[in-house]
């Protein structure tokens, strides 16, 4: 019996990363769009108040789209893996700010008053500046799992940041919220802004680590698992050190936004309902408690509760009450469903807030519905676009890191938004990126590095397995 043989060698060869495309040109193509819209917005802003185009139109397309791309050339570079939409997203909601702030610049309404600058100029250069600290997260944190070993070094900054505006002579209280500080030759500054972030990587880093002991259930009351009782420490001074801030810096939004997120990263972290309805029903009671013997928080919830009373106490020139909220009432019912246009409303009314606390009126008005849809729906595709990012998220400190970032960003929209509303009481916050100052540009910026610089790391392909230079010889045998 014979048989014939033929032998073949094949060597083994390297295995292709698979894994996410890099979408950097879909981002350049959306970035494309972030800038065109706001210059189209621009120019109808100029021609509905003076009937031509502006002067500076230009200028100010070829300064966001030089912004724009500089940005998008250091994340081709330094996170070439990163989400396609966040750069974009945050583009367009800057570039339409700073078309909204040129336009309550020309209102003849402000420029009478005494306190009156133009207050655009400086919201492009402080863009500038967002622009940049983005690009020095993204260059100089080439990991995020870094800021893991400062947890406790990020929490005592954090307490510093906090504690800032309430030191004398450094703290300013404008229009009766201690949240700012001043700063020769800058203006002032918004500590809390930064602490937001600071305070994530805080929390990230702690309940990373703590999360199985918040996860263990002693007992079970009225349908909830209640943890032990030294479990429940970690959300009492959380709790404590907001009310703190509400009763000493009279600030509402801020106490809601760093407990609020807190909660939110701890019920990812533990999967456990309780402590939802813990940190609701904490936040309630010490929103309540506040609120009856504070006198600047008292008077907001009051304007809340009855803008028109508000409004005609103003008039009468009572010192202490403003007419703002119902101004801001009547901006967005007079806006409708498609808005009066850009640059046609009357929203400069509602005076110095108009452009930063207030500046979702103006949108409300010369947008209408339609119009504040679609900022509102730019938003939620941020958070989401942060939600996907932390479930993408390989590691857990990355994890609550961008859940984290991602929650504090909602709830500071929810908070500005539903303050300018009517939803909820007024709080001294301002709308990330729309609205005028430097400290929310700033960090808004910064955070939406970090989410980019995590978003890298969690869509950035496995490395492929080196090619082995010993591969076995292989004998194919055929009869």
């Amino acid at each position: 019996m014979s048989s014939t043989t033929n032998t073949s060698t094949h060597h083994t060869s390297t295995i292709g990363a698979i894994g996410a495309p890099s979408r950097r040109n879909t981002e350049l193509a959306l970035l494309v769009f972030a800038v065109a819209i706001p210059v189209f917005a621009y120019a109808n802003v100029g021609l509905a108040i003076n009937n031509e185009v502006p002067s500076g139109l230009l200028s100010y397309g070829l300064g966001l789209g030089l912004l724009a791309g500089v940005a998008h050339l250091v994340v081709r570079k330094f996170a070439p893996y990163a989400d396609p939409l966040l750069l974009p997203l945050a583009t367009l909601l800057n570039g339409l700010g700073l078309v909204v702030i040129w336009r309550l610049d020309q209102s003849k309404l402000l420029q009478a008053q005494r306190a009156y600058f133009e207050a655009a100029p400086r919201q492009l250069l402080y863009t500038a500046l967002g622009i940049a600290l983005f690009v020095v997260v993204l260059i100089f944190l080439k990991d995020h799992r870094v800021l893991q070993r400062y947890t406790y070094v990020s929490m005592f900054c954090a307490l510093v940041l906090l504690i800032l505006p309430l030191v004398p002579g450094l703290g300013a209280d404008i229009y009766g919220a201690k949240i700012w500080i001043k700063i020769p030759g800058l203006g002032s500054l918004q500590p809390g802004e930064f602490a937001k972030i600071v305070l994530a990587v805080f929390f990230a880093g702690y309940l990373m680590v703590k999360r199985d002991a918040l996860a263990l259930a002693s007992r079970r009351f009225m349908g909830l698992y209640l943890p032990r009782g030294r479990d429940l420490g970690p959300i009492l001074v959380v709790w404590a050190l907001s009310i703190l801030i509400l009763i000493f810096e009279t600030d509402l939004g801020t106490s809601l936004l760093f407990f609020g997120m807190f909660v939110i990263m701890l019920y990812v972290a533990t999967e456990r309902t309780s402590w939802i309805v813990f940190g609701l029903l904490m936040s309630a009671a010490g929103a309540v408690g506040v609120a009856s013997f504070e006198t600047h928080v008292k008077m907001r919830v009051q304007a809340w509760l009855d803008p028109y009373r508000e409004y005609q106490l103003s008039r009468q020139g009572l010192a202490g009450h403003s007419d703002q909220l119902q101004q801001a009432l009547w901006a967005f019912g007079s806006g409708g469903t498609l808005g009066s246009g850009l640059g046609q409303g009357h929203s400069d009314l509602i005076r110095f807030a108009a452009n930063s606390d207030f500046i979702l009126a103006t949108f409300g008005e010369e947008l209408g519905l339609a119009g504040i849809m679609a900022i509102l729906l730019i938003y939620g595709l941020i958070v989401e676009r942060g939600v996907r990012t932390a479930l993408a998220a390989r590691d857990p400190f990355g994890k609550l890191l961008a859940i984290g970032l991602s929650g504090a960003f909602a709830l500071q929209v929810f908070v500005v938004a539903g303050g300018v509303m009517g939803l909820i009481p007024l709080t001294g916050m301002t709308m990330p990126f729309l609205a005028y100052g430097g400290s929310s540009v700033l960090a808004n910026w910064a955070l939406i590095g970090i989410l980019i610089r995590i978003s890298d790391t969690a869509r950035r392909p496995a490395p492929a397995p080196v090619t082995n230079p010993d591969a076995e010889m292989t004998q194919v045998v055929r009869p």
